[in-house]
């Protein structure tokens, strides 16, 4: 289980993240949802410890891992845009986190790794051969190779067209149920964010101000902002 508590992030004297808590469940998946500038992708990087907090604490099944290395977290986060190299295969992609990790029988977790994601055979060709969508589900592949105790996704669709979007909210979430995994996703979007979740973390102005689901959240909302964003 994650916890964020009391979390604050300041970057170049600006407050980014102001007070932020949040639990997540074991297998559960949160989205978090909000507009842009909120702070929804740095609060990931704060879990991932890729930013330092200025106040707060982040724990896993209780023992706190603020100051533990990003590596040493056993995170997976796929970014916004995927970050996919491109003088890499696919397999040498979805196997990048695993030779840094030193770990045996690497082509066959990365070919199970692409089971995952509905692209078998694909480890030869190269990353720029392929649509969008399937360089989305490299990512997710690469993400999911290590077996993470914890999944981050920062707008995983978001560079995608709808009509395709649409199809890999469904393959997303399908793939995360039968992993099991624990995540965090983050979106603008609330029919992906609804789609993709458990339940719902709404964040406005670098806080959190209301968790949920969704008929939770319309049936009594916070505030009248909270109501017109998730309307």
């Amino acid at each position: 289980m994650l916890s964020v508590d009391r979390v604050d992030v300041v970057i170049d004297s600006k407050r980014i993240l102001d007070d932020v808590s949040l639990d997540v469940a074991d297998s559960e998946i949160v989205a978090i949802l909000g507009p842009s500038g909120s702070g929804k992708s740095t609060l990931l990087r704060a879990v991932a410890g890729l930013v330092d907090l200025a106040h707060g604490d982040i724990r896993w099944d209780g023992a706190t891992i603020t100051s533990t290395p990003p590596h040493r977290r056993d995170f997976g986060l796929m970014f916004q845009g995927y970050a996919l190299f491109p003088h890499m295969t696919v397999a040498g992609n979805v196997g990048f986190g695993l030779r840094m990790g030193d770990t045996d029988d690497i082509d066959r977790k990365v070919g199970e790794a692409l089971s995952w994601v509905g692209l078998e055979g694909f480890g030869p060709r190269q990353v720029d051969s392929l649509s969008g969508g399937e360089q989305q589900r490299v990512a997710l592949a690469r993400t999911l190779a290590p077996r993470p105790r914890l999944v981050m996704l920062d707008e995983p669709l978001g560079a995608l067209d709808r009509n395709l979007r649409q199809q890999l909210v469904t393959d997303t979430r399908q793939v995360l149920e039968d992993r099991g995994v624990t995540a965090i996703v983050v979106t603008h979007d609330r029919e992906e964010a609804v789609a993709l979740s458990d339940r719902l973390a709404v964040m406005r102005g670098g806080t959190i101000v209301q968790t949920g689901r969704l008929e939770q959240i319309l049936g009594s909302p916070a505030d009248d902002w909270v109501e017109n964003f998730i309307t």
